[in-house]
């Protein structure tokens, strides 16, 4: 099968266009990061995916299969920019796809567009409402290109459309949201909060959304690794510091002192847990991860 892979240059993106290489399939990439030592069996297209050159190479090579993976989580990001590359590049690789007769797209997202709040059930399913735009506005973009790639599967019935919800990743490549959380010494948290954090080894990750490609899903699944445990425990364990401190003064020292940065917004994500049912994706695929928590954990520790 061909395959082409949206923001491949990315730490899972590679890792999933590895193993699709490894299965057998022609694998297509396009970014605008280079990826000097891509392993042979990969084509590689520097350019955007909202470009026509990007829609050349769905008319050119004609993908049977897409994984979108070009969305960005850096909050540093402008925030019009954000919308542009997420919401703009999820729009025109769904009409690609729609145009040039992919049978099946595969869009990449995060658990964390359920948002955090105090009066939300503890596991989400997938008929949970995505609420992060309302708790934490930087989010708002990534809502809006999981709620349209969730759009193709009534306005695109002939498209095989699987949307995946993915929770943090934690692996050797150090790269994702939840490791940027914990890059440094210590780790902040709002004093007298103790939420679950949940996560999977970055390896697990990619055979998810490999899985989700090979069984051909249809709908929007849950991708959970093994149970959640509390931040104090997640700190502890990756041999990180314990840094609370009251929830006044945190906004004004993340981003200084060695701490990492994290806009006003994400302040309830430090307070009250995000942690998804992954049920009905294990059930579809019988995906289960080779790491527990310990095992992840323990691979991220502070050297």
């Amino acid at each position: 099968m061909k395959v082409l892979v949206t923001g491949i240059s990315g730490a899972l993106a590679r890792q999933v266009a590895v193993r699709l290489v490894d299965a057998g399939h022609t694998v297509l990439g396009i970014d605008r990061r280079p990826w000097p030592d891509a392993p042979a069996g990969i084509t590689l297209f520097d350019t955007d995916v909202r470009k026509r050159p990007a829609e050349d190479v769905f008319r050119t090579h004609r993908p049977e299969a897409v994984v979108h993976m070009a969305t960005v989580t850096h909050l540093t990001t402008r925030r019009e920019e954000r919308y542009r590359i997420n919401l703009g590049g999820t729009r025109s690789v769904l009409d690609h796809c729609h145009d040039y007769g992919v049978e099946h797209v595969v869009f990449v997202g995060r658990h964390t567009i359920y948002g955090a709040a105090s009066d939300a059930p503890l596991y989400r399913t997938e008929a949970e409402p995505p609420l992060a735009g309302t708790t934490f506005p930087d989010l708002a973009d990534l809502v809006a290109a999981d709620l349209y790639a969730g759009s193709a599967l009534w306005r695109f019935p002939q498209l095989g459309t699987t949307v995946l919800r993915i929770v943090y990743t934690l692996g050797p490549s150090k790269r994702g949201t939840l490791a940027g959380f914990l890059r440094g010494p210590r780790v902040p948290r709002v004093l007298g909060f103790d939420p679950l954090f949940h996560f999977l080894h970055e390896h697990d990750a990619a055979d998810a959304i490999v899985l989700a490609l090979q069984h051909r899903l249809n709908g929007v699944f849950n991708v959970a690794g093994p149970q959640p445990v509390p931040l104090t425990t997640l700190i502890e364990a990756t041999g990180r510091i314990d840094l609370p401190l009251p929830e006044f003064v945190l906004p004004r020292v993340l981003g200084r002192f060695g701490l990492p940065y994290l806009p006003r917004g994400s302040m309830a994500h430090l307070k009250y847990p995000v942690v998804i049912d992954g049920s009905s994706f294990r059930a579809a695929t019988g995906f289960t991860p080779a790491f527990d928590e310990v095992q992840v954990m323990d691979g991220f520790r502070w050297t």
